[in-house]
């Protein structure tokens, strides 16, 4: 299936790439167009804006976590339904292993390139050129600057193009009221701000102003790639059939990727959400998914929600599993102290506490060797946990300079700071939400080689 398709990248984190891609999202589904958008690598906060500007859900594509079976039958799927396909790539088009371009290479999708070019001028010209040439082959779609000046300054920038390094596309003025605020793991996410709507018809009326947003939509079909669908995901038999799967979801539980969702439903489960910050009750169910999130911010809400603190206790007395990732873990301890030194009782669910960093604590992709298959993710958080248990499990990071995380299990509850991409395994995701004594079968050797 052709469909037009643009891997939106960047020299580096910080110049842009969300605000573009939810700007063109935004611009063409107000002319009635289906956006789909993807993002590159494993992420929560941008998706929640890219998904307000495209009207639609959005996965994450990463060649490792995901696996490139799973990554092409996303992207074909999303062809055979949308009008224009955008991918926003991850830190700097280079970054990462495997990378966005690596990506858009094996993909043959064209790479537009943002450039925060507020304090440039001639040397635009040199980043966009090793941009382009840096990896022979790479499809190349143009580059669209950001934070400009005025028109004096958006001149002086595609003069510094060589030939053969646009086409040129324009430029983004700097303008406070259309930017995307930030917090420590990232963007702030788009249901807390109530002007985000605005902030992104802003971005999209500004895109308009350019050579890009004034392109006539048939000549975006230059940008038209073939997105067929590779070897087969991972299969996904009805292992949670007739199971109702519980998952907070609100503020502090915000870090949950659509596609995992999907996961659960095609495994069988009903999935059901509750808000632990509006003190709901945890709705009946077999089993229970904390998703992490920014419990930090709302510790002292978290604490004083007791209903929800004695519905998820007698749910853990009952022997039903919880799998509870980062934050979600966070909520269960006894107490988190703040980075300001404050300690605040949390449920008191799982021995330990937690103390929030000021810097990064570990950052990286991981996976879980379990006997139902080898589950990816990744890691992002900024605490550091104290659990005296002994852990039943460690990640294995897939960088050299990672450092394990380990999975612990208390009564039904298993807990880890390991973000899961439930695609990459579904039989252990299905374990992980089993009770002890119904486990899903394992892998056979045969299978697994």
């Amino acid at each position: 299936m052709r469909c037009p398709a643009l891997l939106i990248a960047a020299p580096a984190s910080g110049q842009g790439k969300t605000s573009v891609t939810a700007a063109l999202a935004r611009w063409h589904a107000r002319q009635g167009r289906r956006v789909r958008v993807f993002k590159c690598g494993p992420d929560f906060l941008d998706p929640q804006w890219l998904a307000l500007a495209s009207g639609h859900p959005v996965d994450n594509l990463d060649l490792w976590m995901n696996g490139e079976a799973d990554v092409r039958a996303r992207l074909a799927r999303a062809a055979q339904q949308a009008d224009l396909i955008l991918i926003e790539g991850v830190m700097g088009l280079y970054d990462g292993e495997p990378s966005a371009a690596e990506l858009a290479q094996r993909l043959g999708i064209p790479v537009l390139a943002v450039v925060d070019a507020g304090a440039m001028a001639g040397t635009f010209g040199a980043l966009v050129h090793g941009l382009r040439h840096y990896r022979p082959g790479l499809p190349w779609a143009g580059v669209l600057a950001n934070r400009v000046a005025g028109a004096g300054h958006a001149q002086m920038l595609q003069a510094a193009l060589r030939d053969g390094d646009g086409p040129w596309w324009g430029a983004l003025p700097r303008d406070q009221g259309m930017a995307l605020p930030e917090r420590h793991l990232g963007l702030t996410q788009a249901g807390e701000l109530p002007d985000a709507r605005a902030r992104l018809d802003r971005l999209a009326d500004a895109l308009q102003a350019t050579p890009l947003g004034r392109l006539a939509w048939p000549e975006w079909q230059r940008w038209a790639v073939a997105l067929e669908p590779g070897d087969a995901p991972p299969a996904t038999g009805p292992w949670l059939a007739g199971r109702r799967i519980a998952v907070a979801r609100d503020a502090a539980f915000g870090f949950l990727y659509p596609a995992n969702v999907e996961t659960l439903q095609a495994l069988g489960a009903e999935v059901v959400f509750f808000s632990p910050l509006a003190d709901e009750p945890l709705p009946e169910a077999d089993a229970l998914w904390l998703p992490g999130g920014y419990p930090e911010l709302h510790a002292d809400r978290l604490a004083s929600a007791g209903r929800t603190r004695a519905s998820v206790q007698r749910h853990v007395q009952a022997g039903r599993p919880v799998w509870a990732e980062c934050g979600g873990m966070l909520a269960l301890l006894e107490a988190l102290t703040l980075v300001d030194g404050r300690r605040v009782p949390m449920w008191g669910l799982l021995p330990g506490q937690a103390v929030m960093r000021p810097r990064l604590a570990a950052l990286g992709p991981h996976a879980w060797a379990t006997p139902w298959g080898e589950l990816r993710g990744h890691t992002f958080h900024y605490s550091e946990a104290q659990i005296p248990l002994a852990p039943v499990a460690h990640t294995t990071p897939a960088r050299a300079h990672g450092r394990p995380e380990a999975i612990w299990r208390h009564g039904p509850i298993l807990a880890s700071y390991f973000h899961a991409w439930f695609a990459s395994a579904p039989r252990a995701v299905a374990q992980l939400l089993s009770p002890q004594d119904d486990r899903v079968p394992a892998v056979s050797q045969e299978a697994a080689a």
